[in-house]
């Protein structure tokens, strides 16, 4: 063994088995992928499934958009590993449905239900939102430096705390069995609390396993034992399958196309913020990849990065599911297996479309009790939270920074637990305010520039 030491740069290295351009044998690359699949399939199928209960969806139309959600996320990630023109990062990055919208997709899509618009036209309105919104994270992507002097970690790391903290309600709900058990007087009955705490209790004793594998598929593992013990419960409904195809045929625009400005409004804010947080993700990825973490080749891969980010958004609306966002689960398996090879990622998007095409395992997913995803999604959205707090650590908080904080969190939270505040405003405020993100995102954004930052 040499004596010689090691740079600093070297010492940051990760001892990779395979690096980002070498192609392992096939079995290799498949395994890898599995592992990567076993970490995001459950991310990517719930934002939809969680949408689709919460306005009334139905099952054939819910196995469509679940259907659609991997297929969407097979082509980002695809786009992401290989680099096409401009379009990737040119890393093993994965994507998948971003939980960043659900909150107001189901806030405002559920208004728009009880006011008595038809759910397809409500989905309509959603596609035609997510459509609109892509431009706006593409357009972001060829202008980030201008973007991230407006919108601070400060912000970014509000906003993501805020998206967390306001879908804790959805987890709750998602626990007791969600909406329609609310309606049929079963919410949180002695059935659905304990699958859901099974879901989480097993989640917590998982990641108490040293084993890292069984760590970073803790979610999975318990989901798998909640649907097996709701089976033994008779709560399996697989309705879903009766009538699905053998194969699932992409169908643009099946619900059609239409506009909701109260839905574009806070949704806008998200995707801004949404870019600037796939800015952290592909950074980490290339730095696990032993890659240049700044610099002209960097500033590429993250422009393509959050350019595939926002054409994606646009295809899902176009094939009638939710934007899309680059995941960080990756990154953590990236660290397990040693593999940072991009040729992997384009196994896993072959693995996600070829599950995408098949209905029955949509139907599958779709068929678990809602109560079972409820014990996952608390901890899912927890993360969501936990990750604006880590956003937030890594600044200074001086006595401006936790005024703008303190403001806007209240804001926020405010807004979403009492929404009856917006009452008397003109329709035009009552639609830009009614989301709790949107009205303490807009604060701390107005904040960060009204407030000068005091310089050392």
């Amino acid at each position: 063994m040499s004596d010689q030491k090691l740079s600093p740069n070297q010492t940051d290295q990760l001892d990779l088995v395979y690096g980002l351009n070498d192609r392992p044998r096939p079995i290799i690359a498949f395994l890898a992928a599995f592992q990567h699949l076993l970490a995001i399939i459950v991310p990517i199928v719930t934002p939809g499934l969680l949408i689709c209960l919460a306005l009334g969806v139905s099952k054939e139309d819910t196995n469509m958009i679940l259907s659609m959600s991997l297929v969407i996320s097979g082509i980002a990630t695809f786009l992401q590993c290989k680099k096409v023109g401009p379009f990737g990062a040119g890393l093993l990055i994965v994507q998948g449905t971003s939980f960043n919208f659900i909150g107001p997709i189901i806030g405002i899509g559920s208004a728009m239900v009880a006011a008595g618009t038809p759910v397809e036209s409500v989905m309509a309105a959603i596609f035609g939102v997510v459509i609109a919104g892509s431009f706006i994270e593409m357009g972001v992507s060829r202008i980030l430096p201008w973007v991230k002097m407006l919108i601070t970690p400060l912000v970014t790391g509000i906003v993501v705390l805020l998206i967390g903290l306001t879908l804790i309600k959805e987890g709750l709900i998602s626990m007791g069995g969600g909406y329609q058990a609310m309606s049929n007087n079963t919410f949180a009955n002695a059935d659905n609390l304990i699958m859901s705490c099974t879901v989480l209790g097993l989640i917590i004793l998982l990641n108490r396993i040293r084993i890292t594998w069984v760590k970073s598929s803790a979610i999975l593992i318990a989901l798998i034992a909640g649907y097996t013990l709701a089976g033994f419960m008779g709560h399996l409904d697989f309705s879903g399958l009766k009538d699905a195809p053998l194969v699932q045929v992409p169908t643009p625009m099946h619900f059609g196309l239409s506009f909701s400005w109260s839905l574009f409004i806070p949704m806008a804010f998200i995707y801004l913020v949404t870019s600037l947080e796939a800015i952290g993700d592909i950074t980490a990825t290339s730095k696990l990849s032993n890659q240049p973490v700044d610099g002209a080749t960097w500033m590429e891969r993250i422009k393509g990065g959050v350019l595939v980010n926002g054409a994606n958004s646009f295809l899902a609306g176009i094939f009638n599911t939710f934007p899309s966002s680059v995941f960080a689960q990756n990154n953590g398996v990236i660290q397990l297996t040693g593999v940072a090879s991009r040729y992997v990622g384009i196994w896993i998007a072959a693995l996600l479309v070829i599950l995408g095409l098949f209905p029955a395992v949509a139907g599958v997913i779709q068929a678990v009790p809602q109560a079972v995803l409820g014990g996952a999604v608390m901890v899912m959205f927890g993360a969501v939270a936990a990750s604006g707090i880590n956003i937030l650590s890594g600044i200074h908080l001086d006595r401006r920074a936790l005024l703008i904080i303190a403001i806007s969190l209240a804001l926020g939270l405010g807004v979403a637990q009492v929404p009856q505040i917006l009452e008397h405003l003109p329709e035009l405020f009552r639609n830009i305010f009614s989301s709790g993100v949107a009205t303490g995102g807009i604060a701390a954004l107005l904040l960060n520039i009204i407030l000068p930052e005091t310089k050392k």
